[in-house]
């Protein structure tokens, strides 16, 4: 995997250089402010980016966006020493595939690097491939009510287009039949009423109408729909509020697909 690193501190660049070589990543450049994060991006064409957030001339959030918009096949560690409690789940709304808060272990970085890469490897295994057979819906153990024959059916609404494009791969590898995916909350009303899903990922955060807003509009277009809430603020005024409302759970940003995995064979067999 090719990596370029950006961080105004070169003790961390050379910590990052040193050992993502040493795993095998193919470090293709490292930078020391925001200015020419996306002129790099253009020139060297990396598959993840290590970002940190607080950056001379640029802050990493802002680059992170503009990454996610216009390249959205690059995954984005995002990295911070920031204490604010709102930096996590505003970088996981904004497409982060992983997250960092310094000071951290080898160990930390080389996990967090593992789950965006078979994040990513699922994601484009799919996309690359949508004429292989499809698994059937995850099954639980013997005992427990089989999930549907019919082949079930998922709408993605989220805003930000590396994210609907994880969840897609990551939801066919599970066996669901992507049928529509929208980038606000009145494109996914849309998308609800025409295809009656199975299942809809619900962003909380999206312009125009949020996923909250939404969610009642929903399910009184598609009463049979499952919805999951996609987040990266898990406060519990969030998750209450959304269970109020109808949604069967939530899943946290960044997506992992152990995760998702687990969440949806709990929801087939309920």
């Amino acid at each position: 995997m090719r990596v370029l690193i950006v961080d105004d501190n070169a003790s961390m660049r050379d910590l990052l250089t040193s050992l993502l070589s040493s795993q095998g990543y193919t470090v293709v450049g490292t930078l020391e402010e925001g200015n020419g994060v996306m002129d790099a991006v253009r020139k060297l064409s990396p598959e993840i980016v290590c970002l940190d957030y607080q950056l001379p001339g640029r802050d990493g959030l802002d680059i992170l966006c503009e990454i996610n918009s216009s390249h959205p096949d690059i995954d984005v560690l995002f990295i911070t020493a920031s204490v604010a409690p709102d930096i996590e789940a505003k970088a996981a709304d904004a497409g982060s595939a992983g997250f960092l808060r310094k000071p951290f272990g080898q160990k930390q970085v080389i996990d967090e690097l593992q789950q965006v890469c078979e994040a990513r490897r699922l994601a484009t295994t799919n996309a690359s491939s949508q004429t292989a057979p499809r698994a059937q819906p995850p099954q639980a153990g013997a005992g427990a009510k089989a999930a549907p024959r019919k082949q079930a059916t998922a709408v993605i609404a989220d805003d930000n287009s590396s994210i609907r494009l994880l969840l897609k791969g990551l939801l066919t590898e599970l066996g669901l039949n992507v049928v529509g995916q929208a980038a606000n909350g009145e494109e996914a009303i849309r998308a609800a009423t025409t295809h009656q899903p199975t299942v809809l990922f619900l962003d909380v955060s999206m312009p125009i109408l949020g996923g909250l807003e939404a969610l009642p509009r929903i399910l009184e277009a598609s009463p049979k729909t499952s919805v999951v809430m996609v987040t990266g603020d898990t406060s519990r005024t969030i998750v209450q509020q959304a269970a109020g409302l109808g949604a069967r759970g939530y899943i946290v940003k960044p997506v992992r697909p152990a995760y998702v995995e687990k969440f949806l064979k709990q929801l087939f067999n309920t």
